[in-house]
């Protein structure tokens, strides 16, 4: 029985990857590497974290270098010319402490300083204080001393931004923004000596000079041409990684950890995978408990939203290409975090619009749990309610009444000081949305139908549950609306039991106090 090839988990170098004594295994990218340098100079990628963008620039960087003993058997073997070296400069920010402006001014000046290792020890840096200076110097210091066009190659370039998103540390992230700023310049004014420039982030912000400068700079975040450059395809799973998919449920790895969607064929994280299999197949939120999600609730709490509504928003391109550290729009930021991903397309009066949804059950549970979490301030534990599962699923409506009755009245009351949220339908709703979503069931929030639109239907495995919510009115009122309206025709042709509810709540006592249901018969 041959011995599987090992799980590049945590590996970001290409080198040891490639090296045929460590035995890992690669999915091969060098065609989107040899698509870019062929036909461009200076491109930038947004993908959420997690996806390989590091290893991606690294694999660049190794092929300018000249490293083709690390390319054998990879698609760019034969269709690059060995003979010809550049230097490569790398601008690494996934490490540092990037928590003031001057730690940040520090951490640029070591970066500048390790690529001074590419020239001889008689060069000294450019003494200026002025970090983007320093930066032209060394290019074009590097460009002379090889007589060689130079390579740049920026990991995550947004991060000393992104660290610093919280409220109260907000001035920090905008210093952030200015010294970075600078620093790119570098790159505008010394384009003679440029051979190619790639730089990756999770997001795009706007006011930078780098993108508002450098008008040649290629955008390939949402190119088709480009949507598996980083993450793995459904191909790539059923062939590197077939060893490891030997008695395993296909269709629930993809339900999982499949769905993120840059218009074109879907791709899997590739942190999730590799976990997934180096924990023998165990299914649980690997990508999402790596990432802070501080930031997501500050911003929450800058503005009213209707929770539901954040899985299925129709957006523009101008929203999800950049924002300002001033003004971050909540669905952009979702969309280039990873949180949320393309589903279809709509064109209307000539422009596209992008739907938004949740791309896996994973980021489902996870990003519903955050979000019960900010709406109640009740901590993980009131997740853990198996009883509510089983009581939906046996549909025993009148115990259900019980259980979310608990809930409700379990809120801690300040939540509902200085606010009006006791009068709000939505927020009831969009409680009763993020608890049912993270505890794993479908749910849809306003579900569209010809005759109107129902406030929550939920899809159990057997059975189909639709809810109307009253805020000081009758639940018979509630009741009464999805049956004038005929919300259940919409579901008649699904062969699953339909119940309707109808849940009253009350602004005086802040919980459930009429709760009736019925079979569809």
């Amino acid at each position: 029985m041959r011995s599987k090839g090992k799980l590049p988990l945590g590996k970001s170098t290409f080198s040891d990857i490639r090296l045929p004594e460590n035995n890992y295994l690669y999915v091969d990218k060098t065609q989107f590497v040899h698509d870019l340098v062929t036909n461009g100079t200076y491109y930038f990628l947004s993908r959420p974290r997690r996806f390989g963008k590091s290893l991606f620039l690294d694999t660049i960087s190794e092929l300018f270098k000249g490293s083709k003993e690390l390319f054998e058997g990879l698609y760019i073997y034969d269709k690059w010319n060995w003979a010809q070296t550049f230097p490569v400069i790398k601008i690494d920010f996934t490490t540092g402490d990037m928590s003031s402006a001057q730690n940040l001014k520090v951490r640029i000046h070591d970066i500048l300083t390790q690529n001074m290792r590419l020239l001889p020890k008689e060069h000294k840096i450019l003494e200026s204080t002025d970090l983007g200076s320093k930066f032209q110097w060394l290019i074009s210091e590097l460009a002379e001393y090889y007589n060689q066009k130079v390579v740049i190659l920026i990991d995550e370039y947004d991060k000393p931004i992104i660290d610093n998103l919280q409220v109260e540390r907000k001035e920090v992230a905008i210093a952030a923004r200015e010294i970075l700023r600078n620093f790119f310049s570098a790159i505008k004014a010394s384009d003679a000596h440029i051979r190619f420039v790639f730089m990756t982030g999770v997001s795009k912000f706007t006011q930078m000079s780098l993108f508002s400068g450098l008008n040649n700079l290629r955008d390939i975040t949402i190119n088709a041409q480009f949507s598996s450059i980083a993450g793995y395809t459904q191909s790539d799973l059923e062939t590197v990684f077939a060893d490891y998919l030997e008695n395993v449920d296909k269709e629930e790895v993809k339900r999982w950890y499949n769905g993120y969607n840059f218009l074109g064929e879907p791709v899997y994280n590739p942190y999730d995978i590799l976990l997934f299999f180096s924990n023998e197949n165990v299914f649980d939120n690997y990508w999402w408990e790596t990432g802070g999600t501080r930031f997501l609730i500050d911003i929450l709490k800058e503005g009213k939203h209707f929770i539901p509504d954040l899985g299925n928003l129709l957006v523009g391109k101008e929203i999800l290409n950049a924002f300002d550290i001033e003004h971050i729009e909540l669905s952009a930021l979702l969309w280039q975090t990873g949180y949320l991903t393309f589903g279809e397309t709509e064109t209307l009066l000539g422009t596209t619009y992008f739907r938004l949804k949740v791309p896996n059950f994973e980021v489902q549970r996870s990003l519903n749990t955050l979000f019960y979490n900010y709406l109640t301030n009740l901590g993980a534990e009131k997740l853990r309610n198996t009883q509510i599962i089983r009581f939906i699923l046996k549909n025993d409506f009148n115990e259900l009444k019980k259980q979310l009755t608990a809930l409700f009245a379990a809120i801690p009351y300040q939540n509902y000081v200085n606010n009006n949220l006791a009068n709000y339908e939505g927020y009831y709703a969009s409680v009763l949305y993020t608890f049912m979503a993270s505890l794993g069931f479908s749910v849809i929030a306003e579900d569209t139908t010809n005759t109107g639109r129902i406030d929550m239907t939920l899809i159990a495995p057997q059975s189909i549950v639709i809810i109307e919510f009253k805020v000081d009115k009758s639940e018979e009122a509630a009741l009464e609306q999805i049956k004038s309206n005929l919300y259940y025709e919409k579901y008649l042709s699904e062969g699953k039991e339909i119940y309707l509810v109808g849940i009253h709540f009350s602004s005086k006592t802040k919980n459930i106090d009429g709760f009736v249901w019925e079979k569809f018969q």
